[in-house]
């Protein structure tokens, strides 16, 4: 059943919140990014804007997982979600009153960027909180990237139409608003407190341990290798698309709401095929063929100059980009330790959001230089090379990952989705 997670209550009440919450951000992504570029006409300067606004989940984000495992999760997000909040109301007043600058863009992006460097990892992990059936876990998590890339199909067509009609102040403003719904929902759950761990130790004795526990287990460590090298060179498209709307394809900003809807439009498939998988079985085969499916649209897309063929292979960098994140958050959610997984994913949010910046940065940098297809064309190309490397990894990984679901106790059929029957010892704890 796709829909099997939101049997659990508090899991439905957030699924219900975020999904309008989520059109939200997506017009102000939208909205953000079609202002700086109009104020500036600059590549470099989207990508700096992007770097501003990554780059706190770099470097927070570990710290905000050692706080995920150490503190209330839920009442974390209701604090991060009421100061994106603000930021967006912020950014409203700014935009509506005329008064905006692209220096106060970048102060608001770092500002977001440090609420989501502690939201993400920590909504990461309090998705096994909601949930009442633990074999719903990959569900919910396929559910959340549905739910995400909806609304990412969603809000830049509404903010396409909007930003042509009333201008992009009206996106924030909208966004401000949709904050409520989450809040509420959130207010509304009933949760069970989680069990206490004992005596922690120091916050970077932890992190050292997290470290250890991650990069010393090849699964782990090949997935957020694979997912960093993605993030880096593939993921900054998203902040080129002004570039290829205006400039390459020739359109206005509902051309750039196209764009986007249309790798929303393929991700949601990709989201909806996860969904209706039973087990995590072949995962690991899906993770190195959605990222060498993204690195190839990308470099197709790279090369087309007519809309109708770029939205084709927005819609396949979108489905190959979804599959990869969902695909991998499944996998790591299922194998880690419980008293690790906010750590855990806070690596994972440091590997997916954390290089962003740097690619952000790197990609503004070369579009500048050598123009905006042929640095989406290096990026797929690494893509592709990543995901030939993790697939030649995959049968050892496979060895390593069994002991670890029957040690605890998942179904039979779900332990081959990453393995044989060869029994190795489980990761090292530090």
């Amino acid at each position: 059943m796709i829909f099997r997670a939101l049997h659990s209550r508090n899991y439905r009440l957030f699924f219900g919140g975020q999904s309008i919450s989520l059109i939200g951000t997506w017009m102000q992504h939208i909205a953000a990014s079609w202002l700086v570029y109009h104020m500036t006409n600059s590549a470099f300067v989207l990508g700096v804007v992007g770097f501003a606004g990554q780059i706190p989940t770099f470097l927070l984000a570990p710290f905000a997982g050692v706080f995920a495992d150490r503190m209330n999760r839920h009442r974390i997000i209701i604090v991060t979600q009421t100061l994106a909040m603000i930021q967006a109301l912020m950014f409203a007043l700014l935009v509506l009153t005329g008064a905006v600058t692209v220096w106060q863009i970048i102060a608001l992006s770092i500002l977001l960027g440090l609420v989501n460097a502690v939201d993400m990892p920590v909504r990461q992990a309090f998705i096994v909180d909601m949930i009442e059936r633990r074999e719903d876990l990959g569900n919910a998590i396929a559910l959340n990237s549905t739910m995400f890339n909806a609304a990412r199909l969603v809000g830049p067509s509404i903010a396409g139409v909007l930003i042509a009609t009333l201008g992009e102040g009206m996106c924030f403003l909208l966004n401000g608003i949709s904050y409520t719904a989450v809040i509420a929902a959130l207010s509304a759950m009933r949760m069970t407190p989680r069990p206490k761990h004992g005596q922690r130790a120091h916050v970077m004795q932890e992190l050292r341990e997290a470290f250890s526990y991650a990069l010393g287990f090849a699964p782990i460590r090949s997935i957020l290798l694979l997912l960093g090298l993605v993030s880096l060179v593939a993921m900054p498209y998203t902040i080129l698309m002004p570039v290829f709307a205006k400039d390459v394809l020739h359109g206005g900003a509902h051309t750039l709401g196209f764009l986007v809807g249309a790798s929303g439009i393929g991700a949601l498939g990709g989201t909806i095929y996860l969904a209706s998988r039973r087990s995590v079985r072949g995962l690991g085969n899906v993770i190195a063929v959605s990222a060498g499916l993204f690195g190839i649209s990308l470099l197709a897309f790279s090369v087309s100059r007519v809309l109708w063929m770029s939205l084709l292979f927005m819609l396949l960098t979108g489905f190959g980009m979804v599959l990869q994140f969902a695909a991998s958050n499944t996998v790591l959610q299922t194998i880690v330790d419980d008293d690790k997984r906010g750590r855990v994913m806070s690596l994972f949010t440091m590997a997916f959001a954390g290089a962003a910046p740097f690619g952000s940065l790197l990609a503004g940098g070369l579009a500048s230089r050598i123009g905006a297809p042929a640095t989406l064309l290096l990026g797929g190309v690494c893509c592709i090379s990543g995901s030939l490397l993790f697939a030649r990894a995959l049968p050892s990984l496979r060895e390593m990952v069994h002991p670890i679901y029957a040690r605890k106790g998942i179904i039979p059929e779900v332990a081959s989705g990453l393995q044989s029957a060869t029994s190795l010892p489980r990761p090292p704890a530090d």
